[in-house]
């Protein structure tokens, strides 16, 4: 059954404009002189991810006893949306690095852990990766094929993790592992590796369509040894903490969604109005105009969607089902607008010169990444059947 008590009472609280606003002045700052030097280079800028610790945005949702901002949703929501809005590929890592690697820290370490590794992940100082897929696992985790072995008061891992942001660069890196049978969703045991580990490596990096200043890369374990103190929850709870987190890194890619297709109207509501043809604004033509109206509409809707699971989860309800349907949608708004902007610039929106272009490419992984759309669409499924 749809859950719709509440659904637009959302109390965005008084620092969303605040931290809008300094996601705004580092995007300009920081990452629009750079944008497409580092997408044809496919330059991963590590540097800026501790800057953008400095301003708290790589501990968004930690509290400050860890070294976190202590902020809620609404703000990550608004800080993630901001700088895709010029890079995605920023937004991207910024957002992989505080809902993955250190939320799964943070909601399954121990309090040790927690001190331990929180405050450099948190400050930026560190940058994390989280591993989950696999190169024959992708939505069908439950049939991972790296392994943890117990050997005493350590364990052995092996195996290969792909398509993992931060792949290369990470400090640190939280990766789920069978330690039972394949198939088995109590089978799978969470670890903490820290880069120069014995035996932990990275291997290939990937060449892509877009969001090429994220790095993605494969994860690699050669009878990598760790003592079981990097141990994050208990043993054989691995797939349950991370359907947990993917419940809010679906947030997090509606909130990229977001920041792409707002990028992309932008630029496409400008052009229509700078751009003259027969006498007049691309933009007074009907089948342009009508185009914009459509593109806002969504982007609007996507917009509150997002916001409403942002606040389910900041007064600690189930978003299983909101987070999926915010994720569905606004990621699936963001290609269809990026589409429509490139058809407003016609050939200039071919042309690299022109925003559309990068945002096209950059949309599509928005529909892949965190789930597929058509897994979103299952679990939605499967909880509107419970």
């Amino acid at each position: 059954m749809l859950d719709t008590e509440n659904a637009v009472d959302i109390n965005y609280g008084e620092t969303v404009k605040m931290v809008a606003d300094a996601a705004k002045e580092f995007s300009e700052q920081f990452i629009r002189p750079h944008i497409m030097e580092w997408d044809e280079a496919e330059f991963f800028p590590a540097d800026l991810l501790r800057k953008a610790g400095e301003l708290g945005f790589m501990g968004i949702l930690i509290p400050e006893i860890y070294g976190g901002s202590e902020m809620g949703y609404h703000e990550y929501i608004t800080i993630i949306e901001e700088i895709s809005k010029v890079d995605p590929s920023i937004g991207l890592s910024i957002a992989a690095h505080n809902s993955l690697a250190t939320t799964h820290t943070y909601l399954f370490g121990n309090e040790s852990q927690r001190l331990q590794w929180l405050p450099k992940l948190a400050s930026g100082e560190w940058i994390g990766a989280w591993g989950l897929t696999e190169q024959e696992t992708g939505s069908d985790a439950q049939g991972m094929n790296a392994t943890a072995k117990k050997d005493g008061d350590f364990w052995v891992l092996n195996g290969t993790k792909n398509f993992i942001t931060h792949g290369i660069s990470c400090d640190l890196a939280v990766v789920v592992f069978r330690n039972g049978e394949k198939g088995d969703s109590r089978g799978m045991t969470t670890f903490v590796i820290e880069k120069g580990t014995p035996g932990f490596s990275s291997g290939k990096k990937e060449n892509k369509l877009g969001m090429r200043a994220s790095e993605t890369a494969e994860l690699v374990f050669d009878n990598c040894r760790i003592p079981d103190s990097n141990r994050l929850g208990e043993v054989g709870e691995g797939f349950v903490q991370c359907m947990k987190i993917l419940d809010g890194g679906r947030i997090s890619i509606a909130a990229l969604s977001l920041g792409i297709a707002k990028g992309a109207f932008d630029a496409a509501l400008k052009y229509s109005k700078e751009r003259k043809q027969f006498g007049k604004a691309i933009s007074t033509f009907q089948g342009i105009s009508f185009k914009l109206a459509e593109m806002a509409t969504d982007i609007e809707a996507a917009t509150l969607l997002t916001h409403r699971a942002g606040e389910d989860k900041n007064n600690g309800k189930n978003v299983t089902q909101i987070g999926a349907m915010a994720k569905l949608f606004a990621s699936e708004t963001c290609v269809r607008v990026a589409n429509e902007a490139v058809q407003i610039h016609g050939g200039y929106g071919f042309i690299k010169d022109y925003p559309v272009e990068k945002f096209y490419r950059d949309s599509k992984l928005c529909t892949i990444g965190e789930g597929t759309s058509e897994i979103q669409k299952l679990v939605i499924a499967r909880n509107l059947l419970k």
